[in-house]
């Protein structure tokens, strides 16, 4: 990334410094400026350089900022120069999001009229905006509004307070059917963190609602709840819901005690209500790797079930090597989802487990010749290693020019320079919504030239997962990384697996848990391998130099593996989720590596394991220049 940072550090600290403008700033002082003052919401700053005009390519965003503070005070907004502001960048990223936070305050201020007015042509409303816009509607006469709510409430967030509101009016209008209402307390109830349960069941008939002692009771202590439960106990719909939902959240942790208080009262409850029970025991237990799990699965006989559930039914026979119960679970999915990849991949190994070669073969070619996970194993299957994918599409000149001089480009390119890299990806995949496939890969490598791998890799990735390999699966920092892996004894095709699914080559990345920089190492993390391997100058901020970060990251890299023999299959599950959860996964027999990672139980890891895999394979195909192996790369994992 070619931004120098010292300056505008430096330069930012005595703008802090000052709460007015002595002399209005220009060029790229005059848009940190902003930016900071929007920040800090100092209103003085932001209408003194909103009031003067400055030839700067992002000079709109000063206006838009200086908007965008006005609609977030008391004061009553400028609507005039909102609507010139929209008018004249119709169509830019920055319009769609001005014309959002101008809906947010006109609801704020229940201008409802105004609401409607300002609603044409916001992209992509949030779930708060769209329930702002059925209430508003609601409110001025329009009775069609909450009938189009109660036909998909069931698909909104409820975390944003118009949608309660807009629930409570559904309610309270009939338009909720008792069906739907517990059909999504029972979604809600599958997470691990259930909320609005009070706010779901408010639209039940008088008297049908459990209450709110009841539910508080089963979700902070479901033990409890159920031990309390006597024979006869389902009296109403509410009893055998709250004690269903009871049952699902003490499978979460422990599905045996479950199952042993499910046997003393599941003759109370109907037998769709038994086989939903069975279900969830099935679906807690494929996630600890019970064995059981297949027999409580089985026992739910033909219930139909979420695709979720029914995933792990099929996982739970993958566990086992039964393949007659992964081809039955695989069946008795809805067409949709047993189209997927993974679905038809496990499918061909059934059939051909079975004894059905020709049917197993066909379901492999529709998935071959895709360089992921599962088109690799596919392939494999049928003879094929992956090649050395051929170079990348060559790009001409003119449209390498078009795309460097065009302006929203342009835009993105001097918001990465400045380091407003959140406005800078916003500008980027605003402009690329239209764009056409040529356009789309020049851009690419328009920001391979900058230094921004992230949006390289992101955008040529989503012109064609088959070509362009060489932009896909960039080798930055290589002079720091080889060095480091071959003194490791570290595959260097597997590092560059992690790395590139880890941070996409962003020194600067940061997850929401604290991970930092290029291998997302956790401050915690980085502390105890610096103690490890002597490193006597370790901060927390050198997390973010792209040295330290690769000597920390490749070296815990080196303590996994020899933490779990020396596997990339475990040690990339460890690097994600934690080694001892990677230990605990494995079997009490030797497992397929594929299936141990199709049955990884967190969703994010499984997904994570199986792109690094994936990756690696790319990556010594393009470094060595020679067919490769998924198969043999995920090999067989040892019993725990």
């Amino acid at each position: 990334m070619k931004v120098a940072k010292g300056w505008v550090v430096l330069w930012l600290g005595v703008v802090c410094m000052s709460p007015v403008w002595a002399q209005t700033p220009t060029g790229d002082e005059r848009i940190l400026a902003a930016r900071e003052a929007l920040r800090t919401g100092d209103q003085a700053t932001l209408d003194q350089l909103a009031a003067g005009r400055s030839p700067h390519l992002l000079e709109r965003y000063v206006k838009c900022w200086h908007l965008q503070n006005q609609l977030a005070r008391s004061e009553p907004p400028d609507t005039a120069r909102i609507e010139a502001f929209l008018a004249r960048y119709a169509g830019s990223v920055l319009a769609d999001r001005l014309r959002g936070a101008w809906l947010n305050r006109l609801a704020k201020d229940e201008n409802w009229i105004g609401f409607i007015g300002a609603w044409g042509g916001l992209a992509s409303p949030t779930d708060g905006q769209r329930c702002q816009h059925w209430l508003a509607r609601a409110r001025i006469g329009d009775r069609t509004a909450l009938d189009e709510a109660a036909a998909v409430w069931a698909g909104l967030s409820l975390r944003a307070e118009a949608c309660e509101a807009l629930v409570g009016q559904l309610a309270a209008s009939g338009r909720l059917a008792p069906e739907a209402i517990w059909a999504r307390f029972r979604e809600q109830m599958m997470s691990r963190r259930p909320s609005d349960l009070e706010l779901i069941v408010s639209g039940l008939p008088a008297g049908e609602a459990p209450t709110s002692a009841a539910l508080k009771v089963m979700v902070k202590d479901p033990a409890r709840y159920l031990d309390n439960l006597r024979p006869g106990f389902a009296q109403r719909r509410a009893d055998s819901e709250l004690m269903l939902a009871a049952l699902g959240r003490l499978a979460v942790g422990d599905p045996k005690a479950a199952y042993a208080r499910f046997a003393r009262l599941n003759d109370g409850l109907s037998a769709d209500d038994q086989a939903y029970g069975y279900m969830l025991l099935g679906w807690r237990a494929a996630q600890d790797h019970l064995p059981e799990s297949v027999r409580w699965f089985r026992a739910a006989g033909k219930l139909q079930m979420p695709d979720e559930q029914r995933a792990w039914q099929v996982r739970a026979a993958l566990r086992q090597e039964d393949w007659k119960a992964v081809r039955h679970a695989i069946l008795a999915m809805s067409p949709e989802q047993r189209a997927e990849r993974s679905w038809t991949y496990w499918l061909a190994r059934a059939e051909q487990a079975l004894g059905e070669a020709e049917g197993g073969r066909l379901l492999l070619e529709r998935i071959a010749g895709h360089p992921d996970f599962y088109g690799m194993l596919a392939d494999e299957r049928l003879g094929r290693a992956f090649t050395p994918p051929p170079p990348d599409t060559p790009q001409t000149a003119a449209v390498q020019a078009d795309v460097a001089a065009d302006p929203d480009i342009r835009r993105a390119l001097a918001l990465y320079r400045l380091a407003l890299y959140t406005e800078g990806t916003r500008e980027w995949l605003w402009r690329l919504r239209s764009a056409d496939d040529s356009f789309r890969l020049a851009a690419a490598r328009l920001a391979l030239d900058e230094g921004i791998y992230d949006r390289a890799i992101n955008t040529a990735e989503a012109v064609n997962p088959q070509d362009n390999f060489g932009l896909r699966y960039l080798t930055p920092f290589r002079d720091l990384i080889e060095p480091q892996a071959l003194s490791l004894n570290l595959d260097l095709a597997w590092v560059y697996g992690v790395l590139r699914q880890e941070s996409r080559f962003v020194t600067r990345a940061a997850s929401p848990v604290g991970a930092q920089g290029l291998m997302q190492v956790m401050p915690a993390t980085g502390s105890w391998v610096a103690k490890k391997i002597g490193m006597t100058d370790y901060r927390r901020s050198r997390l973010q130099e792209p040295d330290t970060n690769v000597l920390l990251g490749t070296s815990y890299m080196r303590i996994v593996l020899d933490d779990l023999d020396d596997h990339p299959v475990l040690a990339a599950a460890g690097y994600n989720a934690g080694p001892g959860r990677a230990k605990r996964w494995r079997d009490e027999r030797m497992l397929e590596g594929a299936i141990y990672v199709e049955t990884i139980p967190f969703n994010e890891t499984r997904d994570y394991v199986k792109k690094v895999m994936a990756n690696a394979v790319i990556y010594a195909a393009l470094m060595e220049g020679k067919p490769q192996s998924l198969t043999t790369r995920l090999g067989q994992v040892a019993p725990r």
